[in-house]
């Protein structure tokens, strides 16, 4: 009986949201700590001219700046603002009503990225130690769908993602921190971002750069076509903690040529081409004017986030008003459900943001 329960509790959730979908493939995308303030408005017409926190504000003003903010935002995010605003959807813009929060306690990262990847909050997760997480993420049940077993990753830049994930439980492929591509069958391009990686140094003692996280995670998406795949970069929040806006900035328009890359070639790809969804979020928010360098519970605002969504099933609304309140809770049950899973855990998890799945035709 035991094991008949197993089967069916594995099986049925494919069955209740299987049909009518166009959806077989997720990619799951965080910006570490990148605001919503960036995303919806571009540079701070405060911090991008103060010295503090900017090299030199006058090169940065002429990349990144104009009065006009609907303009500015699309400087800084060509790729959300031109693609995803004209295809897809928005959420978090706070001035317009539409607010996503987490729902953690701490406004940091661990508790931010298990609560995006289990779908509840676990108050014992307090820190950002590496300690291997007692919950099981959206990652670790589709990986145990029959169909789907093996055809479930994550890159990460940060290299506390192997226990985020639990990758010994949960058997998750992982790559994080300063791992190097692993296997028998490296890609030439993979041995040469192997070689790389050694002799470009970090910032940082625990987050890579982006672009090998990046490079690893396309190289594999072209030899082994997961059916979900997430990618985590690091470093909008790190040169933010640094205290360098123009950093910051950098990295995020960086990161949005980096996801540009990967819609154009999932676009050109005949297993993913019409098939695939992204979710775009974040794992806290951070302060304002001088607090924008750090984030947690005594810093007002960091639990203020947004997400975003593009895909076969999604209608196309762009910057979503006036939709009252969401949570990154919400996007573990949302990334299984237009893979056709009702997923569920031990905790009650966060409701779909069903909006995202209405197909364009309706």
């Amino acid at each position: 009986m035991k094991k008949t329960f197993v089967f069916l509790f594995l099986i049925l959730p494919l069955i209740a949201l299987a049909d009518n979908r166009k959806t077989d493939n997720v990619l799951l995308i965080t910006l570490d700590g990148l605001r919503w303030q960036e995303l919806f408005f571009g540079a701070d017409s405060i911090l991008i001219t103060d010295s503090l926190y900017v090299e030199n504000p006058g090169a940065l003003t002429s990349r990144f700046w104009v009065a006009e903010p609907l303009t500015r935002r699309k400087m800084l995010l060509p790729f959300f603002w031109n693609v995803i605003a004209g295809e897809g959807q928005l959420y978090g813009n706070r001035l317009l009503g539409c607010n996503v929060n987490v729902t953690n306690h701490y406004w940091f990262s661990y508790p931010g990225y298990s609560e995006l990847l289990t779908g509840y909050r676990d108050d014992s997760i307090d820190s950002n130690d590496k300690v291997a997480n007692p919950n099981q993420t959206v990652l670790e049940f589709v990986n145990q769908v029959e169909h789907l077993k093996g055809k479930v990753a994550a890159f990460a830049s940060w290299d506390v993602f192997p226990y985020i994930i639990n990758e010994k439980r949960s058997g998750i492929w992982v790559n994080a921190g300063f791992r190097s591509a692993q296997g028998q069958d490296l890609s030439a391009r993979e041995i040469f971002l192997n070689e790389l990686q050694d002799k470009i140094p970090s910032p940082w003692s625990t987050v890579r750069l982006d672009a090998f996280t990046h490079h690893y995670a396309l190289e594999y998406l072209k030899k082994h076509h997961p059916r979900f795949l997430y990618i985590a970069y690091g470093e909008t929040d790190d040169f933010a903690h640094d205290g360098k806006y123009d950093s910051y900035l950098d990295a995020a328009h960086r990161t949005d040529s980096f996801i540009a890359q990967l819609w154009n070639w999932i676009q050109a790809d005949e297993v993913y081409k019409n098939k695939t969804t992204l979710l775009i979020t974040t794992d806290h928010g951070r302060g304002t004017k001088g607090e924008w360098t750090g984030h947690g519970t005594s810093v007002a605002g960091s639990d203020q986030i947004w997400f975003t969504v593009i895909g076969p099933d999604t209608k196309s609304l762009g910057e979503v008003r006036k939709q009252g309140q969401y949570y990154l809770n919400q996007i573990a049950k949302t990334a299984a459900g237009f893979l056709g899973i009702d997923y569920q855990n031990q905790k009650k998890v966060g409701e779909t943001v069903s909006q995202m799945m209405i197909r364009r035709s309706e």
